[in-house]
């Protein structure tokens, strides 16, 4: 199966956006979940769980802080990998002034419902772009 960015809904959140082009609801016999997380500068989500599955983060771009359980934060940028045991808390801070992008996975795949209960949610239907309004001052 072939899907495009442009094919697949876009979740929002204050802090950045998904779009998962791979889940077990929208990809038949699909066991894991696959998206581009986006986070925008100087934004990042507050610390949370998957109590159900492993978390997988891929940096592609950008830089930010990373949390995982109980350890030090730490530094991430392109290249780097983050494992997460499902049930661990965990958060992502950019701290660049780019969008900081991740490949991010979960497995097994279904995590990603949780998002659509989180406060401000708001879901963009395939083609739609969001549009970030910056404030100066």
């Amino acid at each position: 199966m072939h899907r495009r960015p442009e094919d697949v809904p876009t979740m929002l959140f204050d802090w950045g956006s998904i779009k998962w082009h791979v889940t077990p609801a929208t990809v038949p016999g699909a066991s894991s979940t696959f998206g581009e997380v986006v986070i925008n500068p100087d934004r990042g989500h507050d610390r949370h769980l998957h109590p159900a599955s492993d978390e997988v983060l891929y940096i592609i771009e950008g830089e930010g802080r990373q949390t995982v359980g109980d350890g030090p934060e730490f530094a991430v940028k392109a290249g780097d990998a983050v494992y997460i045991p499902m049930g661990t808390l965990h958060s992502t801070f950019n701290t660049g002034w780019r969008p900081l992008r991740i490949i991010a996975t979960y497995t097994p795949g279904g995590e990603e419902e949780a998002l659509r209960e989180l406060p401000g949610f708001v879901e963009l239907p395939p083609g739609e772009h969001p549009s970030w309004a910056v404030k100066l001052g």
